[in-house]
């Protein structure tokens, strides 16, 4: 059995130019770019998800992998998969934003923790709606909706030299201020209440100069906080459920902006 030049330039187009769009994509993606997940796990599951979907996928070009036409369609591939995990971690940016308004509100400000995705340090609030998000993304099956926008990418927009369009990109600077609306929304209700309490202690201390304020405001304010958290969390999941879907929306509407 004998192959060509060609026949092997193009099997190796078919498979390197897929696979390069996949790995950008769990490399931005949330729950996969997790930095305790080690890459050459990453890189093992970007390969055996092209394998799958490389018979589904339209034929790429044949051009040579490391020519100067090759370099742009890598390029381009880097920039639509890591666009597609980007969208999604938007939102996942939107409950560490709504958390540590949050947290500062409650007087939690100062206690911080690491977070797992982008490995800087965030108020506990946020951990924990992190947390949280994290396993309804996994048991909402988000995932495999992110995984299934990536292949169904390659039927929107082929590999090709010319990728990801102007308007796709501005689109995507665009949605980003939906990431501190959405934040502030979550966190508004609890927002409102402490602010509330607040205005209430100082009444109290205005009407009984006496009381220690400070010492009895923070406690106040802290268990209060915890309590509008655990009530108000239905709320802030559901809303999360609804940006997660807006952003698996997205990334395939932006691949159609031209």
């Amino acid at each position: 059995m004998q192959f060509t030049d060609a026949q092997l330039q193009q099997w190796l187009a078919d498979f390197f130019w897929p696979l390069v769009r996949v790995g950008a994509a769990l490399m931005a993606a949330p729950v996969f770019s997790v930095r305790q997940v080690p890459v050459r796990y990453r890189v093992a599951l970007a390969v055996l998800i092209t394998l799958l979907i490389q018979p589904m996928i339209p034929p790429s070009p044949v051009v040579d992998v490391f020519g100067a036409s090759g370099f742009l369609i890598a390029l381009q591939q880097i920039g639509i998969g890591a666009m597609m995990g980007f969208v999604v971690q938007l939102a996942f940016n939107a409950l560490i934003f709504g958390g540590q308004v949050m947290a500062y509100s409650m007087g939690l400000g100062f206690a911080n923790m690491m977070d797992p995705i982008n490995g800087v340090q965030v108020p506990v609030v946020s951990q924990y709606w992190l947390i949280l998000a994290m396993l309804a993304f996994l048991l909402g099956n988000g995932h495999l909706l992110l995984l299934g926008s990536v292949a169904q990418s390659f039927q929107i927009l082929p590999v090709a030299v010319d990728g990801l369009g102007r308007a796709g990109l501005w689109g995507v600077v665009a949605w980003s201020s939906r990431l501190f609306a959405a934040g502030l929304l979550m966190a508004l209700p609890v927002i409102i209440a402490l602010l509330l309490i607040n205005i209430g202690m100082g009444v109290v201390s205005r009407a009984a100069p006496q009381l220690n304020i400070f010492a009895i405001g923070f406690p106040i304010t802290l268990l209060m906080g915890f309590i509008l958290i655990w009530v108000t969390l239905p709320q802030v999941m559901s809303g999360f459920g609804r940006l997660v879907n807006e952003t698996l929306s997205l990334g395939v509407d932006l691949l159609n902006a031209r």
